[in-house]
């Protein structure tokens, strides 16, 4: 039986093989549905209700070719991130826990951040083997821990990031008082982390309820479903709102704001090491937007065109291109954080070589 999505139906059932247009009066007749509904089957029909469009008759998007790169493309790249990005983040709390002792604000959230990155990346091996088989092949607890346990520690990463863009427009920009300022926070550091990881689960809380294994046509998928609840498209485009917002629009605003007088300080001082100074922080901007502003552009494109007519197949190829391709870019901070937050810095450098150098020695015993 072949897989027939419904357009609106969100990005997760973009890789079907075949795709109905929804401006099509027979999607909505008994022959045309498949006969275990999704949760956003049930989302498209309160569109669908209340609208009534003379259109041609209906038209098959085959996505085949999308479904075959997501397969390719996707457990590949995941492999490597996972790989590369677990052994640095790894060597990044090896050191703060062994070497280098967390001091500062800035080593404390670098260490919370080491550790969202390594749970994150734990479960990209799970998201590579659904893209691999084309379905979900763990249970339905296992299914709810892995996507909990991703949105977690995706926003948990996000918040740190604005944590230490705050920090250190505190430490450059007031400077005089950023002893007083930097100490108070120190003294409340696991507070402050505790607070994080809270408003992280949170916002998280949506994908650990409505997240479950469930057939949908021939084959098992683990996917958030809303058909359980009174006005299931409204719980989508408000979680993926809430993900937007907080996962995304809030720490960008933050690192914005900080960045902007950060550099200004930097320019004015005549300081050559912290001209210096200037290039990481840039390169640290840079690297954040590269990886989150196309996947977060993508999911707010999704969310606009949510149950709207007149979307063509040609459209809804590339849009499943693009989503499959920006959401392994978004992963990739987890493989350049340890780089641009630790490695850049002589010291840390020297760390990461004493842990390698105590390493080999243990390898030749």
């Amino acid at each position: 039986m072949s897989e027939v999505s419904v357009p609106g139906a969100g990005w997760e059932h973009t890789f079907g093989s075949l795709w109905l247009l929804e401006n099509c009066p027979a999607a909505n007749s008994p022959s045309a549905r498949p006969q275990e509904s999704g949760s956003y089957l049930d989302a498209y029909d309160d569109y669908n209700a209340t609208t009534d469009y003379a259109v041609d008759p209906p038209v098959l998007c085959v996505l085949k070719d999308v479904r075959d790169f997501s397969r390719l493309f996707v457990p590949v790249t995941y492999s490597l991130v996972c790989v590369f990005g677990l052994l640095g983040n790894v060597l990044v709390v090896l050191t703060f826990a062994f070497y280098k002792k967390a001091k500062s604000m800035t080593d404390v959230y670098l260490l919370n951040m080491a550790l969202a990155d390594v749970l994150l990346v734990l479960t990209l091996p799970f998201r590579a083997v659904t893209h691999a088989t084309g379905q979900w092949a763990f249970s339905s607890a296992l299914c709810k821990l892995v996507r909990g346990v991703y949105a977690v520690n995706f926003h948990c990463g996000m918040l740190l990031l604005a944590c230490i863009s705050l920090d250190r427009y505190v430490a450059i920009v007031q400077a005089t008082r950023s002893f007083r300022l930097r100490a108070r926070m120190r003294a409340h550091h696991r507070a402050i982390c505790l607070a994080v990881w809270a408003l992280s689960v949170l916002i998280s809380t949506g994908t650990f309820i409505f997240s479950q294994k469930y057939r949908l046509q021939d084959r098992e998928v683990c996917e958030p479903r809303y058909q359980e609840v009174s006005e299931p498209l409204r719980w989508k485009l408000l979680l993926l709102g809430l993900q937007l917002l907080f996962g995304f629009f809030v720490p960008l605003l933050f690192m914005m704001f900080c960045y902007l007088f950060i550099v200004r300080t930097l320019l004015q001082a005549q300081n050559s090491k912290r001209h210096k100074a200037i290039r990481v922080v840039v390169a640290v901007v840079l690297v954040f937007l590269a990886c989150q502003v196309p996947h977060n552009v993508v999911l707010l494109v999704t969310a606009v065109k949510l149950g709207k007519v007149g979307r063509s197949c040609q459209r809804e190829k590339a849009l499943g291109y693009l989503e499959t391709g920006t959401e392994v870019l978004a992963f990739l901070h987890c493989c350049l954080n340890p780089v641009l937050y630790a490695f850049v810095g002589q010291k840390f450098r020297s760390y990461f070589l004493k842990i390698a150098k105590d390493l080999l020695c243990v390898g030749r015993r």
